[in-house]
């Protein structure tokens, strides 16, 4: 027979009618759970969840009246607003009905009961239940839908071989539900590439939710991706849903992943092996479906060499691996991104300008761009607010270091300084490889780790 019924939990101190009650609908439920003394009530739904709540009324010390039941329907209903509860007695009339019903029950049954009549109830019940936590989930993912829209995402702008390749590579993994891995320094855009790949996904039309795990400590880590419920620990107020849950159906973004210590890197492989979360207070999994991108700045391949990344999670994340590179190895795209930036805040600022000179672009195609993208767009957007005239020249751009990357590579191969050698030499070599880390490191005779090391070091 079919289990329609959930998980039901049955209060009555009335042993022969826990038994009955059990016997029948454990035909119909998935889970019956029975409990004599109400006083256990805190603890079992705190630890539980429950789709249906079956509470008697009357218990032994009050036999008549009824307020033990509506005490106890009060502590439910204070612990789980959305729990749906069903009270039943022997001694109902109309007044007590509707009292129950303005003081939070979804309905009211009396004993002797009907089966055929109880199971009807429950039934009703459950697809109550089923209809609020729909609800509850919409408007969840609303809200974040509201805050994302918040946010100012362009389109990816790139013509150069590199972004040709990157935009080859999202054609063909976003059809598919195969975990992807972004690596790129902080600024390239791995952000956008995560959400072009949701947009051209089967999941487009529903939510896609970004976390950045580099902002949450580690005493918050699980209930911001797991969720809690009420009272499980001192700021938890009300029940919340976690990242996972609310991107259920759609894709979760994980960015700066490779910032979680080991013992957190462990607790996500277990979400993501099993497919289900536990919100903390509960015992109770939840099952999601997700499609997951993640993104990093950090050289994860010499962090599982290094024994601080799992390598099981690095399996588990990049089915299929996107490197971003950095704007100074995208030259060719400057002058796109520079003009997409000048419409943008011109529209903005309310200014009238006309364009960006030749000297001017220019130097920003010398520029080495440390900051990559970010830094480009905070760039126009300054000379915008501070320049005269209707052209931004050179001049409009002076806080930049106008010196290009391959100036200072010449005057650093004249000095005998070893920090200005090293660096040239790691420059050149950068630049011999086309940017491919790997290969610099391997004609450097260094790992990718020491080179990255070196990188840092050297600001490049």
């Amino acid at each position: 027979m079919e289990q329609q019924l959930g998980r039901i939990l049955i209060i009555d101190d009335n042993e022969d009618l826990l038994f009955a009650a059990k016997m029948l609908l454990k035909k119909h439920a998935k889970e019956v759970h029975i409990e004599k003394d109400p006083r256990r009530i805190p603890f079992l739904i705190n630890t539980q969840n429950f789709d249906v709540i079956l509470l008697d009324m009357n218990f032994r010390e009050d036999t008549t009246s009824g307020k033990e039941g509506f005490y106890w329907l009060s502590q439910i209903k204070e612990i789980d607003p959305n729990a749906i509860v069903i009270l039943i007695t022997a001694f109902g009339d109309v007044e007590m009905a509707v009292q129950a019903l303005k003081e939070g029950a979804t309905d009211f049954i009396l004993k002797p009961w009907q089966n055929e009549k109880l199971v009807a109830t429950l039934s009703a019940a459950l697809k109550l239940k089923e209809s609020y936590t729909k609800v509850d989930k919409l408007h969840k993912k609303q809200k974040t839908l509201q805050n994302d829209l918040k946010k100012d995402y362009t389109e990816i702008i790139g013509q150069s071989a590199s972004m040709k390749n990157i935009f080859s590579i999202i054609d063909k993994v976003a059809s598919t539900d195969a975990n992807v891995l972004i690596l790129g320094e902080n600024g390239t855009g791995k952000e956008l590439i995560a959400r072009a790949i949701h947009e051209r996904s089967h999941r487009n039309e529903e939510i896609f939710v970004g976390v950045d795990m580099g902002s949450i400590t580690e005493t918050l880590f699980e209930s911001e991706l797991f969720g809690h419920k009420r009272g499980a620990f001192t700021d938890a107020k009300e029940d919340r849903s976690g990242r996972f849950e609310v991107a259920d159906q759609g894709t979760l973004f994980l960015d700066e992943i490779g910032n979680l210590s080991m013992p957190l890197q462990s607790k996500l492989l277990t979400v993501l092996q099993k497919r289900e979360v536990t919100r903390i207070g509960t015992n109770q999994s939840i099952p999601v479906d997700i499609r997951l991108i993640c993104a990093t700045n950090m050289p994860v391949h010499e962090m599982v060499a290094d024994n601080t990344f799992r390598q099981d999670l690095l399996y588990r994340i990049n089915t299929v691996e996107i490197y971003l590179p950095p704007l100074r190895e995208r030259q060719d795209d400057i002058p796109q991104l520079a003009n997409h930036y000048l419409r943008q805040y011109v529209q903005k600022y309310r200014k009238n300008f006309q364009g960006i000179r030749p000297q001017a672009m220019e130097l920003l195609q010398r520029y080495n761009w440390p900051g990559n993208i970010r830094e480009l767009q905070h760039a126009i957007e300054r000379a915008i607010i501070m320049a005269d005239g209707d052209e931004l020249d050179s001049r409009d751009f002076f806080f930049l270091s106008a010196k290009p990357a391959s100036e200072k590579a010449q005057h650093s191969s004249s000095t005998l300084n070893l920090d200005d050698m090293e660096r040239s030499t790691i420059q050149r070599a950068i630049d011999k490889n086309g940017g491919n880390i790997s290969k610099a490191a391997k004609e450097l005779g260094l790992t990718r780790a020491s080179l990255y090391r070196r990188l840092e070091k050297y600001g490049l």
